[in-house]
Formats: structure tokens, C-alpha cells, sequence
């Protein structure tokens, strides 16, 4: 049976500051990576930018990622990779969750708290 939520452990790593309203995020932290686990509470249009190598799991939900070549969709058990460096945006659906590993130590930060 596939999980569509993260356990509670994962909701008591560090919650992350994200720039985006309806967006929770929490950090595992490593020297030179980051693993984030996010969920989208509203639909949320992500503009263009780049960062450093990027593999994404999809848990739960619909996201449409927008790339040179066009537009993919990823769902539940979908995975995919954006090179460092390749500008990309996306279009992800209340309900998405995924799993983000990132190839740069410093892509989010631990949010304070107050």
C-alpha cells in the first residue's frame, strides 16, 4: 500500500522557508546535499529559475513541470531530473507531495521560528 502522507517523522524534521503561500516544506540537511519533503496546500505557480542538480519523487498529487522541450506531468510514483543550472518553472496542484533531492547544501533554509 503506497503512502499518500509523510509520517510524522518526517513532519518533525525542520520545516524549511519556502517564498511560495500554500507550500510546507521539512529539511534533512547533509554537507554537500539537501533532501526536502514538500506538500502543496493550493495550487501554486512556481516561476522560472535554476539551482543546482535537482531528482524529485512524486508522493502524492499532480505537478506539471515546464522545461526547453516543453511541459511534463508527474504524479504519484513519478520521478524525474533538472540538470544544475537548466531553467525550469512549474504548475503543481493542491495535494502534490514529493520527496527533492538536491545536489547544493544551501538550496533551503531551516525556517525560524516566531
Amino acid at each position: 500500500m503506497a503512502l499518500k502522507d509523510f509520517p510524522d517523522f518526517v513532519r518533525n524534521l525542520p520545516e524549511i522557508d519556502l517564498p511560495l503561500a500554500g507550500v510546507r516544506g521539512w529539511l534533512i540537511q547533509g554537507e554537500k546535499q539537501q533532501t526536502v519533503f514538500v506538500e502543496f496546500l493550493a495550487d501554486v505557480e512556481v516561476p522560472e529559475h535554476t539551482h543546482g542538480d535537482q531528482w524529485e519523487f512524486a508522493v502524492a498529487g499532480r505537478a506539471e513541470l515546464h522545461r526547453v522541450g516543453g511541459t511534463e506531468i508527474f504524479e504519484a510514483g513519478d520521478n524525474f531530473f533538472v540538470p544544475a543550472g537548466q531553467p525550469h518553472s512549474a504548475t503543481v496542484h493542491a495535494g502534490y507531495k514529493a520527496m527533492m533531492v538536491f545536489d547544493d547544501p544551501h538550496r533551503y533554509q531551516v525556517k525560524r521560528e516566531g
